[in-house]
């Protein structure tokens, strides 16, 4: 069940994230509407799939596709 709710969360990542330069955390936050906890668990599924990338920008966690 938990795999399964970590692969439905980095696909709404990955939506929130197509066709951008990146987002920092708090923007995928709000466009997903997902908690701390699962923006986590999702982002873990794509950093492990290899289809993001992350970085520090201005103290804040930025995420971009691959």
């Amino acid at each position: 069940m938990l795999k399964e709710k970590a692969g439905v969360t980095a696909g709404k990542i990955w939506e929130a994230l197509n066709g951008t330069e990146g987002m920092s955390q708090k923007q995928i936050k709000k466009a997903t509407k997902l908690v701390d906890k699962d923006f986590f668990l999702g982002l873990g599924w794509l950093l492990r799939e290899d289809k993001v990338e992350t970085s520090e920008v201005e103290g804040e966690l930025f995420v971009k596709l691959k």
